[in-house]
Protein backbone atom coordinates (compact mmCIF):
# COMPACT_ATOMS: atom_id res chain seq x y z
CA UNK A 1 0.00 0.00 0.00
CA UNK A 2 1.53 3.94 -0.61
CA UNK A 3 2.49 5.52 1.82
CA UNK A 4 0.17 8.31 1.29
CA UNK A 5 -3.29 5.93 1.58
CA UNK A 6 -1.78 4.69 4.82
CA UNK A 7 -1.19 8.27 6.06
CA UNK A 8 -4.43 9.73 4.80
CA UNK A 9 -6.00 9.27 8.31
CA UNK A 10 -3.47 10.60 10.54
CA UNK A 11 -4.27 14.10 10.88
CA UNK A 12 -8.08 12.95 11.71
CA UNK A 13 -6.68 10.85 14.67
CA UNK A 14 -4.18 13.58 16.02
CA UNK A 15 -6.81 16.15 16.27
CA UNK A 16 -9.23 14.52 18.31
CA UNK A 17 -6.43 13.39 20.52
CA UNK A 18 -5.17 17.22 20.78
CA UNK A 19 -8.04 18.10 21.84
CA UNK A 20 -9.16 15.11 24.67
CA UNK A 21 -5.95 15.95 25.66
CA UNK A 22 -6.56 19.62 26.62
CA UNK A 23 -9.84 18.34 28.32
CA UNK A 24 -7.99 15.96 30.27
CA UNK A 25 -5.57 18.87 31.47
CA UNK A 26 -8.32 21.11 32.33
CA UNK A 27 -10.10 18.29 34.32
CA UNK A 28 -6.92 17.71 36.25
CA UNK A 29 -5.91 21.19 36.93
CA UNK A 30 -9.17 22.08 37.99
CA UNK A 31 -9.14 18.96 40.22
CA UNK A 32 -5.39 19.41 42.23
CA UNK A 33 -4.08 23.28 41.79
CA UNK A 34 -7.08 25.15 43.33
CA UNK A 35 -6.84 22.69 46.13
CA UNK A 36 -2.57 22.35 46.21
CA UNK A 37 -1.45 25.95 45.65
CA UNK A 38 -4.51 27.84 45.89
CA UNK A 39 -4.26 28.46 41.56
CA UNK A 40 -7.11 29.98 39.66
CA UNK A 41 -9.13 27.16 37.47
CA UNK A 42 -8.34 27.27 34.01
CA UNK A 43 -11.50 26.90 31.01
CA UNK A 44 -11.13 24.62 28.73
CA UNK A 45 -8.80 26.75 25.36
CA UNK A 46 -6.18 27.91 28.89
CA UNK A 47 -6.28 24.21 29.54
CA UNK A 48 -5.30 23.32 25.71
CA UNK A 49 -2.94 26.29 25.61
CA UNK A 50 -1.27 25.25 28.00
CA UNK A 51 -0.97 21.59 26.84
CA UNK A 52 0.60 22.98 23.81
CA UNK A 53 2.80 25.17 26.01
CA UNK A 54 4.36 22.00 27.83
CA UNK A 55 4.59 19.83 24.63
CA UNK A 56 6.60 22.48 23.12
CA UNK A 57 8.81 23.59 26.18
CA UNK A 58 9.36 19.92 27.97
CA UNK A 59 8.44 17.60 25.31
CA UNK A 60 7.99 18.66 21.38
CA UNK A 61 5.23 16.85 19.34
CA UNK A 62 8.03 13.52 18.44
CA UNK A 63 6.13 10.66 19.98
CA UNK A 64 8.93 8.96 21.28
CA UNK A 65 11.99 10.06 23.40
CA UNK A 66 15.27 11.05 22.41
CA UNK A 67 18.03 8.61 20.56
CA UNK A 68 20.94 8.07 22.82
CA UNK A 69 19.61 8.23 26.45
CA UNK A 70 18.94 4.91 28.52
CA UNK A 71 16.61 1.96 27.67
CA UNK A 72 15.81 3.56 24.36
CA UNK A 73 19.44 3.56 23.30
CA UNK A 74 19.20 -0.06 22.51
CA UNK A 75 16.17 -0.78 21.05
CA UNK A 76 16.66 2.36 18.51
CA UNK A 77 20.71 1.51 17.24
CA UNK A 78 22.75 3.67 19.00
CA UNK A 79 24.02 0.85 21.31
CA UNK A 80 25.45 -1.29 18.16
CA UNK A 81 28.81 -0.58 18.29
CA UNK A 82 28.99 -1.48 22.44
CA UNK A 83 27.76 -4.96 21.41
CA UNK A 84 30.33 -5.26 19.06
CA UNK A 85 32.97 -4.56 20.89
CA UNK A 86 31.67 -6.76 23.64
CA UNK A 87 31.47 -9.60 21.03
CA UNK A 88 35.01 -8.84 20.48
CA UNK A 89 36.30 -9.04 23.72
CA UNK A 90 38.53 -11.89 25.20
CA UNK A 91 37.03 -13.05 28.98
CA UNK A 92 39.80 -11.20 30.51
CA UNK A 93 39.16 -8.06 28.90
CA UNK A 94 35.25 -8.17 29.74
CA UNK A 95 36.10 -8.89 33.29
CA UNK A 96 38.45 -5.80 33.26
CA UNK A 97 35.28 -3.63 31.52
CA UNK A 98 32.88 -4.77 34.53
CA UNK A 99 35.60 -4.08 36.91
CA UNK A 100 36.19 -0.40 35.56
CA UNK A 101 31.95 0.26 35.14
CA UNK A 102 31.22 -1.08 38.87
CA UNK A 103 34.03 1.76 39.70
CA UNK A 104 32.40 4.10 38.25
CA UNK A 105 29.11 3.23 39.74
CA UNK A 106 30.12 3.36 42.78
CA UNK A 107 29.01 5.44 45.38
CA UNK A 108 31.56 7.41 47.34
CA UNK A 109 32.53 6.75 51.02
CA UNK A 110 30.88 8.87 53.45
CA UNK A 111 33.28 9.30 56.62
Amino acid sequence: MPRNKRMFPFPFLILPLILLAGLIVMLLWNAIMPVAIHASTLNYWQALGLFILSKILFGGFRGRPPVGRGPEMWRRGGGWQLREKWKNMSDEERAKFREALRQRCQKPRQE
